[in-house]
């Protein structure tokens, strides 16, 4: 039996709704998942237009009441985007609201297991705040939601998986959350999502922050003082882990298979590596909540929806993503 995965439609003034109905026409996600759309039929059917996509809509209130037919999308419609207000391609609070109320309604789903997972598109960041909507993006919205205090990002590209010990503060700041049981903690809750994922073997590999690791205390004692430390006491304690290790190979070296995943220090770091690699299919997956959730790893495009020439590819990475996983994360 395939795997329930539900889709919140995005903002719905973005290339969320267009690469939803694009992705829906996939061979593999037909083969992989049984998809649930959480989203507004209205904006929906006009992304079938211009996306010159062809699916029959089912309005359904339930996952239990869908039909998981090809060429069928099974609709929860929230109906909240009123068109005559609507412009895509333009930052509004309507959106923004609506966006999150998908969201909701999506994590309610997982939360009471009528849904395995959560595949995302993207929301914004400016129309979340237009919306009095009151987090700045996914993942906190899901940590919220499912009681997370901090819910962990990973990214997967080509089998790379790479975790991020800070992700939306300044590089100054980000250099101050470097310490050793930060970093303690954060291998320790990557490992357990990892196992949860079915990926209980394997070493982890933690990225220097200066150049070369900061060659032993000569530029930057961070891997000296709170790294190297760190290191040491989770392997004390039975840890698979090394490090640091020079974030100009790192990466390379875990693309290789030599490390299951590595820990990247700051936003940039690790979005680098990964996006450089194949950007499309750059996967990000929220670790250490109680439920499953994948997304794409890009933003809503304004620029460019409505056109009909937003790609899918990674809407639909993140959907094959969520069924993969789900079956170790629910121990199916």
């Amino acid at each position: 039996m395939k795997p329930i995965i539900a889709i919140p439609m995005g903002d719905p003034a973005g290339i969320g709704p267009e690469i939803i109905v694009k992705a829906l026409m996939n061979k593999d996600v037909f083969q992989a998942a049984s998809c649930l759309v959480v989203g507004d039929r209205k904006v929906l059917e006009e992304a079938a237009l211009f996306a010159k996509v062809k699916l029959r809509i089912n309005t359904i209130s339930k996952p239990e009441e869908g039909d998981y037919s090809e060429g069928v999308m099974n609709l929860v419609d929230l109906d909240n985007v009123n068109m005559e207000e609507f412009k895509i391609g333009q930052v509004s609070g309507m959106c923004g609201r609506a966006a999150y109320e998908y969201i909701e309604k999506s994590i309610e789903l997982a939360n009471s297991k009528k849904v395995a997972a959560v595949a995302t598109p993207p929301i914004n960041k400016e129309a979340l705040k237009a919306g009095n909507v009151d987090f700045i993006g996914h993942t906190e919205i899901f940590g919220a939601l499912t009681g997370t205090k901090d819910p962990l990002t990973m990214f997967e590209v080509h089998g790379m998986r790479v975790f991020f010990l800070t992700r939306h503060v300044s590089l100054r700041k980000a250099c101050d959350m470097v310490t050793k049981d930060r970093i303690k903690d954060y291998v320790k809750r990557c490992k357990e999502a990892l196992s949860k994922l079915g990926v209980a073997e394997g070493t982890m590999a933690i990225a220097g922050l200066n150049p070369h690791s900061g060659e032993h205390g000569l530029f930057g004692d961070e891997e000296v003082n709170h790294v190297s430390p760190a290191v040491e006491e989770l392997q004390a304690e039975g840890y698979d882990v090394v490090g640091p290790i020079g974030a100009d190979s790192v990466f390379h070296l875990a693309l290789q298979g030599r490390f299951n995943s590595v820990l990247s220090l700051y936003h940039d770091q690790g979005h680098i590596a990964t996006k450089t690699l194949d950007f499309e299919r750059t996967i990000a997956i929220t670790g250490g909540m109680p439920i499953l959730r994948t997304s794409v790893d890009h933003g809503t495009a304004m620029d460019i929806a409505g056109r009909g020439i937003a790609s899918e590819v990674s809407m639909v990475e993140a959907i094959l993503l969520g069924a993969k996983y789900s079956v170790s994360f629910h121990g199916c």
